[in-house]
């Protein structure tokens, strides 16, 4: 099936989407564009493209024990794509150096964390998978696609002056004040098939011109397919760019040619 797309407004948003997005830009910026089931039944993960005109707010995501201990279903691990990025454009992931649990807290109600950010130059083509814990934010002048744990979980540590609530005493419980491990960054080739993520959570990959070698496990599961470029065909129906749909057996996905298409399945 096609999965809906949700525009949600944000202070943070932009006007100038993609062509295949500017319909839902109306009176105010557009921040992001979620994909749901038109049945209204959950999706094991979250896929939603992400555009920013100013910083988001720095914060964190509990991982699923910590999650379940404050009385969630599960934490929240995501990963970003990127795909366009302004001159200059950031990403803030992980912290310059590792500082105590007290530092942090005090940093983020100075407002001194800004400083303490890594904030990573970013072009088009980064991968950044972001583990539960890790302290960031997302810079403005960036076009994303992100995959996460479905679940609307976010503790905000700091956010710039901006009228929203923080939450640092369950952020300080669960964050990681110490610098990204690189390891969890690639940069794919942009003319083959990859494998993304192979984790606890969920797998993705990136799938050029239809080759679908990097699948070295089973191709059942709940498949989002998320063509960047191109399209996909779904047991007759088309999965055009900036569309998201549904499968439960990537056999019975046709890739069109020279296209460029990210699939996403939760691990289990």
């Amino acid at each position: 099936m096609k999965l809906e797309q949700i525009a949600v407004e944000k202070p943070w948003g932009r006007s100038d989407l993609p062509r295949q997005f500017q319909h839902h830009v109306k009176n105010d910026a557009v921040g992001e564009i979620w994909f749901e089931r038109a049945d209204g039944e959950p999706l094991s993960l979250m896929t939603k493209y992400l555009f920013t005109s100013e910083k988001l707010s720095i914060q964190v995501h509990p991982n699923d024990r910590q999650a379940r201990k404050r009385g969630q279903r599960h934490g929240k691990e995501e990963c970003w794509f990127i795909l366009s990025a302004e001159p200059g454009a950031v990403l803030g992931i992980g912290l310059k150096a590792k500082i105590s649990a007290e530092k942090l807290r005090a940093s983020a109600l100075t407002g001194a964390i800004e400083s303490m950010i890594d904030w990573k130059p970013v072009t088009a083509g980064d991968f950044f998978y972001i583990p539960a814990g890790t302290v960031h934010a997302i810079g403005p002048g960036v076009s994303l696609v992100e995959v996460q744990q479905n679940i609307d979980l976010t503790y905000r540590l700091y956010d710039y002056g901006r009228p929203r609530e923080l939450h640092l005493d369950d952020g300080m419980a669960v964050s990681k004040p110490e610098p990204y491990p690189m390891s969890q960054y690639q940069r794919p080739a942009s003319d083959e098939s990859s494998q993304l993520v192979f984790g606890p959570h969920f797998r993705l990959l990136r799938i050029i011109d239809g080759d679908l070698s990097p699948v070295k496990t089973s191709t059942m599961g709940q498949w989002q397919i998320i063509p960047l470029s191109g399209e996909a065909v779904i047991g007759g129906v088309t999965i055009a760019a900036g569309e998201c749909g549904l499968c439960e057996d990537l056999s019975a996905v046709a890739f069109g040619p020279k296209s460029d298409v990210l699939i996403a399945c939760p691990a289990s």
